[in-house]
C-alpha cells in the first residue's frame, strides 16, 4: 500500500463526540462508498499509530471527508486527532474495505457504526435509488444520533429509517436494542441484502440472529 500525506483543511462538530474531517484529496485517488484507509497523524509519536476510518464524502468530491467518533476518556489517537487544527498533516494508505452496496436491503449500524453507510446512502441519494432501502440506527440517546436531519431528508426521498435508543425512553424513537424480536417485527422479507457495521458484539449477534431467521449468509454483508 502507498501512503499519502494530506493536510486537514476544515473540521466541524456533529454531536458532543463526533466530528467531521475535510482533507485534501490525493492526485488520482479512487474508492468505492463503503471502503476506508488506515490513517494516522503525521507526528512522530502517531505516525505508526495507524486506525481505520471509512469515507463519508463521495468518490467525485474534489477533497475527502472522515467522520469519527472521538473518545477523549482515552489518551489515544481519536483524542489526539480531535485536538488538530486545520493545516495539520494526516498520512492515508490506500482505499480498502469489505462494506459495498450491493442492491437493495436493510442496513443495521450501532453507533458510530453508521460510518461507512453514510457515503452508500449518500450515493444513492444522488442516484435517486433509496426507495426499497432501509436504515436501522440503533444509538444511546437521541443526542448520540450522527447526522440525524441528513437522515431524516432521506426519509422523504424514499429511505424508511427507524431510530432505536437503547439508555433513553423517548416516544419519538423505538426504545430497545436490536435483538431477534425487533428484527422479527421491523422486517417482513429476510430474503434480501443486509449490512451491519457496529461494536463487534453487535455484528456478531446481528449475523447469528439474521441467518437463523432465514437470510443467505451470502448476503449478509460485514466488515471483516
Amino acid at each position: 500500500m502507498v501512503d499519502h500525506i494530506v493536510k486537514i483543511l476544515n473540521t466541524k462538530q456533529i454531536t458532543d463526540n463526533v466530528k467531521s474531517f475535510l482533507v485534501e484529496k490525493p492526485n488520482n485517488f479512487n474508492f468505492i462508498p463503503g471502503q476506508a484507509v488506515d490513517l494516522s497523524i503525521n507526528l512522530p509519536d502517531y505516525k505508526n499509530e495507524k486506525r481505520p476510518f471509512t469515507f463519508t464524502s463521495l468518490n467525485e468530491y474534489s477533497n475527502l471527508e472522515f467522520t469519527i467518533k472521538i473518545y477523549n476518556e482515552r489518551n489515544g489517537v481519536t483524542k489526539k486527532l480531535g485536538e488538530l487544527q486545520n493545516g495539520s498533516e494526516l498520512i492515508l494508505s490506500d482505499p480498502f474495505g469489505a462494506i459495498q452496496y450491493k442492491g437493495k436491503g436493510v442496513f443495521l449500524a450501532g453507533g458510530a457504526g453508521i460510518t461507512p453507510f453514510i457515503a452508500i446512502l449518500r450515493q444513492l441519494k444522488k442516484d435517486k435509488a433509496l426507495k426499497g432501502n432501509t436504515l436501522i440506527f440503533s444509538n444511546k440517546t437521541e443526542k448520540d444520533i450522527i447526522l440525524k436531519e441528513e437522515f431524516d431528508q432521506m426519509k422523504k426521498e424514499g429511505l424508511e429509517v427507524i431510530y432505536t435508543l437503547t439508555r433513553e425512553l423517548n416516544s419519538k424513537y423505538e426504545n430497545k436494542r436490536i435483538d431477534e424480536d425487533f428484527l422479527k417485527q421491523k422486517i417482513n422479507n429476510f430474503n434480501q441484502n443486509f449490512y451491519i457495521c457496529g461494536p463487534i458484539r453487535f455484528v456478531g449477534e446481528l449475523t447469528s440472529i439474521l441467518i437463523k431467521l432465514g437470510a443467505n449468509p451470502d448476503s449478509v454483508i460485514v466488515e471483516t
